[in-house]
């Protein structure tokens, strides 16, 4: 069996909010396919794909009482690309939920999308 895609799917009440944080942040571009589905593309392939829920509920990281539902982990080298991508994120929308300690060699913000989807940028060491 071929699997022709991969991707992640978030739900949002807010279509166009949602997809357009998430094209802005990884330098896509939306595609929508009606009124409830937007496609993502990044570097010319499928990356994210957002379905529009109108009930959807936000989880309340880190309460338990809406848990979180997935995340996204995106790797950055060194911490001052982190930072690059921490200001974009907040510029697009993004939330700042939890910041790590930016003293050390390896670390994560935790943020959420428009739609309250938590998310982290996280830093590792150059080279």
């Amino acid at each position: 069996m071929e699997i022709k895609h991969r991707m992640i799917v978030f739900d949002a009440a807010d279509l166009d909010a949602e997809s357009t944080f998430w094209a802005g942040l990884l330098d896509g571009t939306v595609e929508k396919w009606g009124d409830h589905w937007h496609a993502i593309w990044v570097d010319g392939g499928w990356a994210l794909g957002v379905q529009h829920s109108p009930d959807h509920r936000p989880p309340t990281w880190p309460d338990p009482a809406q848990p979180q539902q997935i995340h996204l982990d995106l790797y950055f080298e060194g911490r001052a690309t982190h930072t690059e991508a921490h200001d974009k994120a907040l510029a697009l929308g993004a939330r700042l939920l939890k910041a790590g300690d930016p003293a050390t060699a390896r670390g994560t913000n935790v943020y959420a999308d428009p739609a309250g989807h938590p998310f982290c940028l996280c830093w590792v060491p150059e080279g």
